[in-house]
């Protein structure tokens, strides 16, 4: 990349701060945005305060307060010691650079359905069936008086009719009606006479008609008015389907990039690292000299992840820029338990155990320590793979859920990823599709799953749609209902074979 990484990933031309800092979605954490997109590359908030001071934006040391107090390193932005910056790979980015007006739509603006502007006769004009079409088909008459009805399907005719004839017309453009054959015998009103052979005739002085006709023709103008607004249904879907496959595509070459867990010790001038290889779920360990192949192997990836990855690289002597990178850390610090300001501190270890159910997720750094003073290299290898195996659960959990979840004691709450794009598959929509396709799903339940065979305890399960709550219901085969937050591993089930039927 360029020195202005940032433009270069979102490719919009350089912003000029002194154009975004009066824009309607101008704010703090939105000029501080602008400001790093501008200078495109780390800085102080005291460096952006003097920025946007010089835009009028307000004096330095006020500019400078409200940044602090507007969460600055939250996605896409980052903080690197004193130092703000943006990550070029955060799918946060590029909705907040349309947001501000950095760049143009992706889907230009759909055209609406120009509706007929044709002006409507007044009351003295008789309905015509063409009109109780557009006024009627499809919707809802049960608020309408059953009179009032047969007065306008009469009136639209020019004619008497039977009253299943009527009844029959009504049915033909909506099932949300009140009419039926023997309404007449309810009627007080001398609207609709009942002739000597059943049929019904409109009472041409009755006042009841010009209210109908006045009636059908508010909503027509109504409807009218309403389907102006409307986007064009040919259009949209031609989008819609336009936004899908650039989705999928988008998600394809996702799927491509080559992923690591790294881990290191110790945190300072680390001596021992370990690679989790995400694709083929195996993992390396180096000690000493051996780190040397690990920063060349380093170099095959994409992507790395790891808990204060930039930092983890630096130490090891790598530049962090070279990579897209992945936090696995706490993505926030700390939660509240109740208003008397009593909260708990988030850790790695939290996560790890609320998601994953591994009851001593990570190492103990003293007993690590240990091995490597005395030289035990092997325990001190099988430590560090137990480790990246438990940040391997953790980011799978994350890229199935979009979230990652902290239980500790009555506390159930979760927080999003930042590792899952928007564009990828996840956990719901797969239940969609097996919801939707009457597809088995198979799902590992419980505890993170060993990696060397992670289907071991794969049951199959459907997936059922609960109307009620808006959500999906997975049951097993024995009829027992299972949370999805506990579901580690799912995928859609491939059809039995003759033989296994």
């Amino acid at each position: 990349m360029t020195a202005n990484r940032y433009c270069d990933a979102l490719k919009i031309e350089v912003p000029s701060l002194e154009a975004v800092v009066h824009h309607r979605e101008a704010t703090s954490y939105s000029l501080l945005l602008v400001a790093l997109l501008e200078r495109g590359e780390a800085m102080t908030l005291a460096e952006v305060a003097e920025r946007l001071s010089t835009t009028g934006a307000g004096p330095a040391a006020t500019v400078l307060q409200a940044l602090k107090k507007c969460r600055p390193a939250r996605p896409p932005v980052y903080r690197d010691g004193e130092r703000y910056a943006l990550d070029p790979h955060d799918d946060e980015l590029d909705p907040w650079a349309f947001r501000l007006g950095l760049r143009p739509p992706k889907v230009a603006r759909l055209p609406v359905v120009r509706s007929d502007q044709t002006p409507l006769p007044g009351v003295d004009h008789a309905l015509t069936v063409s009109e109780l079409q557009e006024a009627w088909k499809g919707k809802d008459l049960v608020s309408w008086s059953a009179q009032r009805v047969a007065v306008a399907v009469l009136d639209a005719h020019g004619a008497p009719m039977l009253p299943q004839d009527v009844v029959a017309f009504v049915a033909a453009l909506t099932e949300w009606h009140r009419l039926r054959a023997d309404a007449h015998v309810y009627w007080r009103a001398n609207a609709v006479h009942v002739r000597d052979d059943g049929r019904w005739e409109n009472n041409q002085e009755h006042e009841a008609l010009p209210a109908a006709r006045k009636a059908v023709r508010d909503r027509i103008a109504m409807e009218r008015k309403w389907a102006g607004l409307r986007h064009d249904p040919i259009v949209a879907e031609a989008t819609r389907r336009a936004v899908e496959a650039r989705r999928e595509a988008h998600a394809a070459e996702l799927a491509t990039l080559r992923r690591a867990i790294l881990v290191a010790f110790p945190a300072r001038n680390p001596r021992a690292a370990a690679l989790f290889d995400t694709g083929n779920r195996t993992v390396v360990t180096y000690v000493d000299d051996e780190l040397t192949d690990a920063r060349a192997r380093l170099r095959e990836y994409d992507v790395v992840c790891a808990v204060n990855v930039r930092e983890v690289l630096r130490q090891l002597g790598l530049d962090p820029e070279a990579w897209r990178l992945v936090e696995l850390g706490p993505p926030q610090k700390s939660v509240a338990l109740n208003r008397r300001g009593r909260s708990l501190k988030i850790t790695i270890e939290m996560l790890i155990t609320g998601s994953c159910g591994i009851n001593k997720p990570l190492s103990d750094p003293t007993k690590m320590a240990g091995y490597l003073a005395k030289g035990h290299l092997q325990r001190l290898r099988a430590h560090l793979e137990a480790d990246a195996t438990s940040l391997y659960s953790l980011f799978s959990y994350g890229r199935l859920h979009g979230n990652v979840r902290l239980r500790w004691g009555g506390l159930d709450e979760t927080f999003v990823a930042p590792w899952l794009h928007r564009d990828e598959e996840f956990l719901y929509p797969l239940l969609s599709r097996a919801n939707t396709t009457t597809t088995p799903l198979e799902v590992v339940v419980g505890c993170a799953p060993d990696w060397s065979a992670p289907w071991a305890r794969m049951q199959r399960c459907t997936v059922l749609n609960d109307d009620s709550l808006y959500e999906y219901v997975v049951v097993d085969e024995r009829g027992y209902e299972i949370e999805p937050r506990d579901i580690q591993l799912a995928r859609l089930a491939k059809p039995l074979s003759h033989d296994e039927r």
